[in-house]
């Protein structure tokens, strides 16, 4: 490469901030930031301050310009990115559909960081479906955008095996890491025409869903396995809940370790063994090995237990379950809905 590569950034989480921060820090020589553009300021927390995105916050620490489209799709915006006039448009989590105006303006295509190994996973969860699905490996394509959701072709890929339970955080922030090496490795000798894109095999796509508040809501019914899994993948939003006493209760963190175990007690196959078994979410006692010595509270499931670890209840502060079981000794033997 010669000269600069006039180069749009779009996105708008911490995955995506983190992707371009290492991305400007490693390639800034090669590839000029014309703009970046990002969700609008929203109101956060509880006081409902206007804040701006993480993408917006490091984009001003570097000086970039930042626009921040309500609808990118509208006319004016669409006239704003072709009179910029860039070769090339780098997205990753940006929240919005591309029209297929934007996708033809840079002559070195718009491309997509997308954080699963396509074709699976496409859409807008895939980091959510990944630990909702108890996937043992996953992966970030780099991709060439087209009309249809996560349907170009590919650049290149990186694997990633899964160890242990990752919540949400913990897997975004390795595969953000993941997708900042790949970007960083593979672009410019795609800018140079010495990577040839592959086509995805569509016969194997498989698409995971836009995520909703109400998704959230525990269903007892399930696995403790399943449970758990939901548990960590939707630990920052909507973050998984149940009905206690007519109050939302947020389960914050949980696990699905044997509480007979922890008090050294043999339990190799719960399933086998008549005290385990109850209504579905109803909260175990302390006259039986259902509270573990730690504190946390048990609860049945469709199959198996489920240990209580991190709770928070409407309008409270987040708590451990010992100190949430000292203000509510009633919660044991309810039934959780």
């Amino acid at each position: 490469m010669q000269n600069k590569i006039r180069t749009i950034l779009m996105g708008t989480p911490e995955f995506a901030e983190s992707i371009f921060r290492k991305f400007y820090d490693s390639l800034k020589d090669q590839f000029e930031i014309i703009t970046v553009v990002t969700a609008p300021d929203k109101p956060i927390g509880r006081k409902q301050v206007l804040s701006p995105s993480p993408v917006k916050k490091w984009a001003t620490e570097a000086k970039l310009m930042v626009l921040q489209p309500d609808k990118i799709r509208k006319p004016e915006w669409v006239a704003k990115i072709k009179n910029l006039n860039p070769d090339l448009i780098i997205l990753t989590a940006f929240g919005q559909i591309i029209p297929q105006e934007i996708l033809d303006i840079p002559k070195y295509k718009a491309l997509n960081i997308h954080p699963s190994l396509l074709p699976k996973y496409r859409g807008a969860s895939p980091i959510q479906s990944v630990i909702l699905n108890g996937e043992k490996e996953t992966g970030v394509c780099l991709m060439i955008m087209d009309a249809e959701m996560d349907h170009g072709q590919i650049i290149s890929n990186l694997q990633f095996s899964i160890s242990n339970k990752p919540t949400y955080t913990e897997l975004s922030k390795q595969l953000s890491d993941l997708g900042a090496k790949l970007l960083i490795k593979v672009l410019p000798d795609y800018i140079d025409g010495k990577i040839k894109p592959q086509e995805q095999d569509h016969s194997q796509a498989t698409l995971c869903k836009l995520i909703r508040k109400e998704d959230g809501k525990i269903d007892w019914n399930k696995s403790a396995e399943k449970i758990d899994c939901q548990i960590r993948a939707f630990q920052e939003w909507p973050e998984s809940y149940t009905d206690f006493n007519g109050k939302v209760l947020k389960i914050l963190e949980a696990n699905i370790e044997s509480p007979s175990n922890s008090l050294g007690s043999p339990m190799d196959n719960p399933s086998n063994n008549p005290s385990m078994e109850g209504t579905q979410g109803e909260i175990k006692g302390i006259g039986n090995t259902f509270l573990t010595d730690q504190g946390n509270l048990a609860v049945q499931t469709g199959n198996g237990i489920l240990i209580l670890k991190t709770l928070q209840l409407e309008g409270k502060n987040s708590m451990s379950a010992k100190d949430f079981l000292n203000g509510h000794k009633k919660i044991v033997r309810t039934t959780l809905k």
